[in-house]
């Protein structure tokens, strides 16, 4: 592995963990990702799950979980875990470009992980108090990120 593609990895495991905290709580932060088409129009944003993996071959695709959907119960924000899915980055070239990661994807646009703030942390907030929920083995089935379809509680 080449010193920036060490360099990125790193930076994107400290944004996901939220271990850019300014209070040194990483549940004070986390990461969020803003998708655009080449063109610079902005297409997807959201916050992001604290797990991510690279698939087994290499660097060339990153598997996140965007966080998307959910619904306050009056007993507790719910996230349907069929609909925040895992989803796939396949990379062409990523760098870390001032507080984050930017990622030429092999569709032809971009990606950019960054520190979450506003809304999406507050989503991040609402997942961390609902993965509170989950079981040990609930918990550590969503964050191995290899499973297209969740069955079962919450789905």
């Amino acid at each position: 592995m080449t010193a920036t593609q060490q360099q990125w990895h790193q930076r994107l495991s400290d944004l996901v963990a939220g271990n850019h905290s300014p209070t040194g709580d990483p549940v004070d932060a986390g990461a969020r990702l803003v998708v655009s088409d080449p063109d610079g129009t902005e297409v997807f944003r959201a916050a992001l799950a604290r797990h991510h993996r690279y698939e087994d071959d290499g660097d060339q695709v990153i598997w996140i979980r965007p966080l998307v959907g959910g619904q306050d119960t009056g007993s507790g924000y719910l996230f349907n875990l069929g609909l925040a899915r895992r989803r796939s980055l396949p990379v062409a070239r990523a760098d870390v470009v001032d507080d984050g990661v930017e990622i030429d994807l092999t569709t032809g646009q971009k990606a950019r992980i960054e520190p979450a703030d506003g809304p999406e942390l507050e989503q991040l907030t609402r997942w961390d108090d609902f993965t509170n929920r989950l079981s040990p083995e609930e918990d550590a089935a969503l964050g191995r990120l290899d499973a297209d379809s969740w069955h079962g509680r919450y789905a």
